[in-house]
Formats: C-alpha cells, structure tokens, sequence
C-alpha cells in the first residue's frame, strides 16, 4: 500500500472511526499524517490484522508519524446528535487536534467533517489508502484499551472480550445487570434495557 500522493498537498492526512455499531463507550477517530521519509511496512485495515500485529503497528505509527491525534464522541453526544453525526463530530476533532495542520484530508466512508482544507472521502479507504490504515490501528487501539478498563469497573458484562457491540451475551447482560452509564441510551437494545429497568 502506497500512501496517497496529492501533489497540490505537503501534509495529508487519514482519518477514520472506530466504534459506531457498539452500545457502550465513546466512538474514536484517529487522524495521521505519515512522515515522508519513515515509512512503515504492512499498514492494513486493522480489522484484518491480528492484535500482536495491531499492537505493533501503532507503537511504530506513534513513534514515526509526522503528526498523529485521537478525537472522540461521547455516549451522551452520540445520544444527543445519533451516531453518524457524532462520527463526523469526532473525525472534526482528530483533524483540529493535530499539531501538524494537514493541506489535504482522506476520510473512510462517504462523508467527510466539515472542514476548514479540502477534503475527500473514501470508499474502504483502511484497505487503499496508508494513512487511513495508520489511522484505523490508532483508533481500534485506543477503543479497545478502553473498553478493557471499562470492564474492570464493570464487571459481568463481557467487554473486554466483545468491545461493546451487541453480541448475545451483551444483550442479555444488559437485561440482567442492567444498564451502566456509558451506555448509548439512545440505541434500540439499551432502551429495551431501561425500560426492563424501569418496570421491574
């Protein structure tokens, strides 16, 4: 995979999410601008590489990058906003973040955040484009780390294994433990869940 050549642009960024199907916790972007002369090898869509690899990988991006950054959306952002507008609201945030201010912006998807320097949107730009993939690994990193701490304090429901999204076993622990505060309320099965709550 070669990174993105753009040649109106000195600093291109990749941008993408992670985290928009879970019921609980942030969804996270991340935003990258590769360094020319550091290249890093086997930059992928992180859903297709394996956790050691993953792991691998973003200490590298972290340590070689021209300029990195995370944004976020919150449960109670998601809520208030949905979840695509929140998405769109994290991915403005990694951009703004970065202490490199890029020429030119590579989202996944088929939108991109309204931003102040062109941008351009990707179809399965994690697997195309480099600095999508660097992006990707930093995001799914740092959600999954989170997710791992939120199961300590919350015990019982699976989500250091499942990472949030709606599995049968998160499902029904919902039912059954109930629903914790960083829950996204305004998704189908956490309502079910409240009013289960509420009722009993």
């Amino acid at each position: 995979m070669e990174p993105f050549n753009y040649p109106q642009a000195n600093f291109i960024a990749g941008v993408d999410e992670v985290g928009r199907g879970p019921l609980i916790g942030a969804v996270v972007t991340a935003a990258v601008i590769l360094h020319p002369s550091k290249p890093i090898q086997g930059l992928a869509d992180s859903k297709v590489l394996s956790e050691k690899k993953r792991m691998k990988l973003y200490d590298e991006i972290i340590d070689k990058a021209l300029a990195w950054s995370i944004g976020r959306a919150e449960p109670v952002e998601i809520d208030q906003l949905n979840i695509y507008h929140a998405t769109l609201l994290a991915m403005q945030r990694a951009v703004l973040s970065l202490s490199v201010l890029p020429d030119f912006v590579l989202v996944d998807g088929n939108r991109c955040p309204e931003l102040p320097m062109p941008s351009q949107a990707i179809i399965k730009g994690d697997s195309r484009v480099a600095e999508i993939s660097a992006a990707s690994i930093l995001a799914k990193v740092t959600r999954d780390r989170e997710l791992i701490e939120l199961d300590k304090h919350y015990p019982g429901y699976g989500l250091a294994k499942h990472k949030g999204y709606p599995t049968a076993e998160h499902l029904d622990k919902l039912m059954t433990l109930g629903v914790t505060p960083h829950h996204r309320r305004s998704f189908a099965p956490v309502k079910r869940a409240l009013l289960n709550q509420n009722a009993s």
